[in-house]
């Protein structure tokens, strides 16, 4: 099975592929996606959405995972990520994509087995779980790698 993982945003969007291969978790591509900072929200939009089609069409995953969104107190921001998401969401669903959806308490419980870990020991135990060759990763990607591993977990498959 191989997923399609995203940690939603507007101006950083964590990607990352991972294929279950012999009962092991592969990482086939992760990155973290910027969009430009100048364009018009919509422009932004576009930008993620043109990227999330072409790794679909390289990479052609069966399972899209991606992070349920945590209001904070700026509503604007929420917003604006609620809309990427929803444009990311749709565009998978057109494709085929079965759509999966994880809260951060699930994701960090299903990396270290505590839903309160913080970043730092999500990014050590998602290490641990599969081979990441980049030693440098910005947040947004380890968390999309993270979702995905989270995914590859908790759905039934016969692999």
């Amino acid at each position: 099975m191989k997923v399609l993982a995203i940690d939603p945003g507007y101006e950083r969007v964590g990607i990352a592929v991972l294929e279950k291969q012999n009962s092991k978790e592969v990482l086939l591509y992760s990155n973290c996606f910027k969009t430009n900072s100048k364009d018009e929200f919509p422009e932004r939009l576009a930008q993620i959405g043109s990227e999330v089609e072409r790794i679909v069409q390289e990479f052609s995953p069966e399972v899209f995972a991606i992070e349920t969104l945590l209001f904070n107190n700026n509503q604007k921001t929420a917003m604006k990520v609620a809309e990427a998401r929803g444009a990311m969401i749709c565009i998978t669903k057109i494709a085929g994509l079965e759509i999966h959806e994880y809260t951060p308490l699930q994701i960090k419980n299903a990396i270290t087995g505590y839903g309160r870990a913080d970043k730092s020991q999500v990014e050590m135990m998602t290490r641990q779980l599969i081979e990441i060759k980049k030693e440098n990763i910005i947040d947004d990607e380890m968390d999309a790698i993270a979702i995905g591993l989270t995914a590859l977990a908790s759905i039934k498959t016969n692999n």
